[in-house]
């Protein structure tokens, strides 16, 4: 792979190739999953976190040593164990279920590919490496794996993928017998050879698809599989109601759900454990990764990652939603609209230009353009707080922790340094209350002094008088 990467840990669609194989195999509905493990195999481990039993390969001594090495995590535990690669990462359920069922009428089931002179190239080139099946009498009979033991291998057009599964108790009794080749290795594909010198039957079988076979051990075989992974999942979406007007230019995880009417416009990235709700438009553009996002919303050339966004939401252009952010139903977010560890509430608008870090904001609040929630003060994050039906002026600065009550209202410009009342207006640097507006002129007579110079026009001051500053 020329990568300081684990080969195993590379991803395909979304997931490293090793999470696939445990994926499949949980799908089968197995007794017991074991992985194991030898190169890197702390990193691995890591990767798979807690849905395999880990077993350690000491000794790297070929493909039969590792499945010995399975023996006492699986002993006992099934009737059949197959035996899955973890970097064969396109194989389907659907082929090891045929393959486990035909494990009903022999010890050894192996999973081979036929290459006829129609078969994909790139196909052909990814298997060229493949040791090849020998046929008597149109029963498998063996394995050769290298050119020139066997005057039958050239002639050969079926290919063994490595994949297996062996009835259990047979595979316990006969695993240790395995010989070792002239390189110090114990081959798996010496078992089926066990198998026919004790007079029973070895079955093969095919893939649903001829690329589930593909290994990967080279960066360009990695893209090739990516691309394949890309094309089924594509293809998926396509079948159960999801439209894209150019589907090669859309790259979806194997992770993410989009429901029926959803339109995935072009190059759009869906990553991670992603949700897109039905009727909700998402790009051209845009990057959704590990969010939720609702119905009927609509995502233009913006970067959710992290966030739950509701119903009926706008979002974009060059929006950016950070971990933590929840957009609730009717959210308008505009163009450099930024949203971190913060709720809004519904049928907020901000249109332009704003942040909101590490805050609360109410339903039906007005956030201006250029509103900046200013929620660090350089060595701890605090948070603010904004009540329903709040207008928040342009260019306001909301200095946390602060909190704004129901109905509250800041001028453009002002610099909000403490808590503002419910339906109060405060404006300046920093931010003070209006005036009442005045009886004879109807309009605000100026800012509210700062405290302790309260105005005795004020009767709601109830504090000595002071001077006035208007």
């Amino acid at each position: 792979m020329r990568s300081s990467l684990s080969k195993l840990l590379h991803p395909v669609a979304g997931l490293p190739m090793v999470r696939r194989a445990v994926d499949l195999g949980h799908a089968l509905s197995p007794t017991a999953v074991a992985v194991v493990v030898g190169h890197a195999g702390e990193d691995v481990a890591r990767a798979v976190e807690s849905r395999a039993e880990i077993v350690q390969q000491a000794e790297r001594l070929g493909t039969g040593h590792a499945v010995q090495q399975a023996h006492d995590a699986l002993r006992g535990r099934s009737d059949v164990v197959a035996v899955l690669y973890g970097d064969t990462a396109l194989l389907t359920e659907g082929t090891v279920r045929r393959m486990v069922d035909l494990a009903a009428r022999a010890p050894v089931v192996i999973l081979t590919i036929r290459i006829e002179p129609d078969t994909d190239p790139s196909i052909v080139e990814g298997t060229s490496t493949y040791g090849r099946i020998k046929r008597v009498d149109g029963k498998v009979v063996g394995i050769m794996e290298l050119a020139g033991t066997d005057p039958a291998y050239e002639s050969s057009r079926e290919l063994n993928s490595g994949v297996m599964v062996f009835r259990a108790d047979w595979l316990w009794e006969n695993i240790g017998a395995l010989p070792r080749n002239p390189n110090g290795e114990y081959f798996l594909t010496d078992l089926p050879a066990i198998a026919i010198s004790q007079g029973l039957a070895v079955e093969a079988t095919g893939p649903d698809s001829p690329d589930e076979v593909l290994g990967v051990n080279t960066q360009e075989q990695l893209a090739q599989v990516n691309r394949i992974a890309q094309e089924r999942i594509r293809a998926r979406l396509l079948a159960s109601g999801v439209r894209m007007l150019d589907p090669t230019t859309v790259y979806v995880d194997s992770t993410v759900a989009v429901e029926p009417d959803a339109v995935i416009e072009p190059n759009t990235h869906l990553r991670g454990a992603t949700r897109i709700g039905a009727c909700t438009v998402v790009g051209p553009n845009s990057i959704v990764e590990d969010t939720t996002v609702g119905e009927r919303c609509r995502v233009v050339q913006s970067v959710l990652e992290g966030a739950t966004v509701g119903d009926d939401v706008t979002i974009g252009p060059f929006a950016h939603l950070r971990p933590g952010a929840r957009i609730e139903d009717r959210v308008e977010l505009g163009n450099y609209a930024e949203v971190k560890g913060s709720t809004l509430g519904a049928g907020t608008r901000m249109h332009h230009f704003s942040y909101v870090g590490d805050a609360e904001i109410g339903p039906d609040t007005n956030v201006g353009a250029g509103t900046i929630t200013c929620n660090y003060d350089g060595h701890a994050k605090h948070r603010t707080n904004v009540g329903a039906g709040v207008f928040l002026g342009s260019d306001t600065l909301l200095v946390a922790p602060v909190t704004l009550g129901d109905g509250a209202r800041t001028g453009a410009g002002s610099v909000v340094t403490k808590d503002v009342a419910p339906g109060q207006l405060v404006v300046g640097v920093p931010a003070r209350p209006m005036r009442p507006t005045s009886r004879s002129t109807g309009r605000p007579s100026g800012p509210h002094p700062e405290a302790g110079e309260s105005d005795a026009s004020d009767p709601a001051a109830g504090a000595p008088r002071g001077a006035r500053l208007d």
